[in-house]
């Protein structure tokens, strides 16, 4: 993972903010049978530590993930994220894409819909990728390989 050749071996990194979370505000819910509303910070703060499977540094440092590119419509308990490699031909955007979906998978409510998307233009496979995210077979046909699932772990350890 860290030791292979790298394909970007020199990204650019951006200071990572502090803790958002912090900032998030809500009404506490004591009725359990309303669902819980969730915002883009918070689906933020989930994935903004990922590890980047090529380098020591988090998704977040990298820019590919950022607030901005973070859409939650609860009304139609959507979720939709927009990521950005750090360069047009990087053969990690599906492991990274994954890593996010899994993440996501293991913190939200099963009620999300999640769509994991390569911003518009940043990728030269950009709609091979998507299709892939946002395949439950094939992401669950991943999932299934062991090996796979080893690295995407290693992408979510700390985050």
């Amino acid at each position: 993972m860290f030791g292979a050749a790298k394909i970007n071996a020199n990204p650019t990194v951006y200071r990572a903010e502090e803790k958002l979370e912090d900032k998030v505000t809500r009404t506490d819910i004591d009725d359990e049978d309303t669902p819980e509303d969730f915002d883009a910070l918070e689906i933020f703060e989930l994935i903004r530590g990922i590890n980047d499977p090529e380098h020591p540094l988090t998704l977040e440092q990298l820019r590919v993930v950022q607030l901005k590119d973070v859409h939650v419509d609860n009304k139609a308990n959507s979720v939709k994220i927009d990521f950005t490699p750090t360069i047009p031909h990087c053969s990690m955007a599906t492991l990274i894409g994954l890593s996010i979906r899994v993440k996501l998978i293991r913190s939200l409510p099963p009620r999300l819909k999640v769509d994991i998307q390569i911003s518009k233009g940043t990728h030269n496979q950009e709609k091979a990728v998507n299709k892939q995210l946002n395949d439950k077979e094939r992401v669950a046909a991943a999932l299934e390989n062991e090996n796979l699932l080893s690295v995407v772990d290693k992408c979510l350890a700390g985050s």
